[in-house]
């Protein structure tokens, strides 16, 4: 029932995206109020913002878990730990957007960016990525670690050389599904510095952008033309599911090398 409902959904967007698909809708600005032209600048926003997501969320998230897991001692102050980063697993995306404005939009001074925006995403693809990767270290055998320790090396390079090498697949995979699930997100960026329409490309980190979530958004529900643009929006909504499933698969192939190498 589950992959037939998914069948319906993925049919209906695909059938009436697929005839607004074209070179020049991927790679032209928007013209005519929005109601012509392409979604380069939603694409080229979406991109960047996913870039500075990850680069403000993995190294930290990574080292997160690898301080939990490998350095931690069982505690009350670890359980504590675990158990917030798991609520916040579970805090509304839109709450994020909120922390961001008051924090780098307004605290910092960041003011409305995709700066702001994408470190705004790192803070909601936190609680994931720590949690995949604390569980892709909880995977690897106990013994390895203790034959390295025999051997006379360090802590360090027991973690440096044997573990994050053997966890590395797990930790990709779980890091390529967190930003799979960030690029498709609205809410938080739309307090952070998203537009509806920007003329011209930005690719300053202190502006506003464009980004596709938004951009359907928009041409769905508040457009002045619906009707007119919503072959446009269907168009839209095809590049962003096609977005989404490359990562998507990028993922499944890591997860799938891993084991046939395994």
């Amino acid at each position: 029932m589950v992959v037939l409902i998914f069948g319906v959904v993925i049919w209906d967007i695909f059938s009436k995206g697929f005839s607004s698909l074209s070179v020049n809708f991927v790679s032209s600005l928007p013209t005519q109020g929005m109601t012509q032209g392409g979604i380069l600048p939603a694409i080229l926003g979406t991109v960047l913002l996913t870039f500075i997501t990850t680069l403000s969320s993995v190294p930290f998230g990574v080292a997160c878990a690898v301080y939990l897991n490998e350095y931690a001692k069982p505690s009350t102050l670890t359980n504590i730990i675990r158990a917030s980063i798991r609520n916040l697993a579970g805090v509304p995306s839109i709450i994020y957007g909120l922390f961001g404005l008051a924090l780098f939009v307004q605290a910092l001074h960041l003011g409305t960016s995709i700066l702001s925006a994408g470190l705004t995403l790192g803070l909601l693809s936190l609680p994931y990525i720590i949690t995949t990767t604390e569980e892709a270290l909880k995977r690897i055998p106990i013994r390895l670690r203790e034959a390295t320790l025999a051997l006379g090396v360090t802590q360090f390079e027991t973690i440096k050389d044997v573990v994050l090498p053997k966890a590395l697949p797990g930790i990709l995979t779980g890091v390529i599904l967190t930003l799979s699930r960030a690029a498709g997100e609205t809410a938080p960026i739309l307090f952070t510095g998203v537009a509806f329409f920007i003329n011209g490309i930005s690719a300053s980190a202190n502006q506003e952008f464009m980004a596709l979530p938004y951009h359907l958004y928009m041409l769905s529900t508040q457009h002045n033309e619906i009707e007119q643009v919503r072959p446009l929006a269907y168009g839209t909504a095809t590049v962003l599911i096609l977005l989404v499933f490359l990562l998507n698969l990028m993922a499944f192939y890591v997860r799938f090398r891993n084991r046939t190498q395994d």
